[in-house]
């Protein structure tokens, strides 16, 4: 009897035991994903940071591109206001050849008829100097009328340009022209640096294509900017598989280039 009643106690303290173990081992992995979701929070609490970092860049470069397209476009009026009295001087003088022209004509008939052919000579060689001066000064102000106009659509070229690279700045993309490396790869943060930086186009918060031949291999996402370099982490679940990112990968913005199908990962 004693022996059955110790056999009993010796399960009931294995059930025990295992009960324990099994409730220790739920509650550890409880304390396991509390503490992965504390790391998932601070990771979009610092994400947050840096979007707000990146629009607050963004809004100064609007503010600094602004002033010079508003310089260009009142100097491309300037232009055309010139152009224009250009235009005017240019038919008045005009008119004055046509009326030359008759005055010629006149003499011509009047020295058929008769007249001091002297004097008329004397008048034909002052009226011949006075439309050659005035042939040279058309010629002048043609060309500088010429100039202006080159001037004035080389002015309206570039205020194009300039509002289409600041819609390009405040939609938060990348500049199409981008065409940059990975400088340097940090695996365990999940983010690189890229060799250029704004001057070159890349656009804090920004979407980039990492490319290798004609395929993207990876996405990533602009967190900071300085002139000369960047940094972008690369996006969860953008990775191709079996790929792992290299020193001199090539960086697009992105959806500027054709990609070729991928197998699903």
């Amino acid at each position: 009897m004693v022996k059955i009643l110790g056999i009993i106690t010796a399960i009931a303290l294995a059930l025990a035991a295992l009960v324990a173990s099994k409730n220790k081992g739920a509650y550890q992995a409880e304390i396991d994903s509390v503490a992965t979701e504390k790391g998932e929070l601070a990771k979009e609490q610092t994400r947050l940071q840096t979007a707000q970092t990146a629009f607050k860049k963004t809004t100064q470069q609007i503010e600094e591109v602004m002033p010079e397209i508003t310089q260009i476009e009142e100097s491309a009026k300037a232009q055309a206001k010139t152009n224009e009295d250009l235009k005017q001087s240019l038919e008045e003088k005009n008119a004055k050849i046509a009326e030359n022209k008759q005055q010629i004509e006149k003499i011509r008939e009047m020295t058929s008829k008769a007249g001091d052919i002297g004097a008329l000579a004397s008048k034909m060689r002052a009226t011949s100097a006075a439309m050659e001066e005035l042939s040279q000064s058309i010629s002048s102000a043609e060309a500088k009328l010429a100039n202006l106009t080159a001037q004035s659509k080389q002015a309206e070229t570039q205020a194009v340009k300039l509002k289409e690279k600041l819609e390009i700045i405040s939609s938060g993309r990348s500049l199409p022209s981008l065409n940059t490396r990975i400088r340097s790869i940090y695996p365990s943060w999940g983010f690189v640096t890229l060799a250029n930086g704004n001057a070159s186009g890349v656009v804090a918060n920004s979407t980039l294509d990492v490319v290798r031949g004609d395929q993207t291999i990876a996405k990533l996402l602009v967190t900071s900017v300085e002139s000369g370099t960047a940094a972008a982490s690369i996006i969860p679940d953008s990775q191709a598989k079996d790929t792992t990112l290299a020193v001199g990968d090539r960086v697009l913005a992105a959806a500027q280039h054709e990609q070729e199908p991928r197998a699903p990962n």
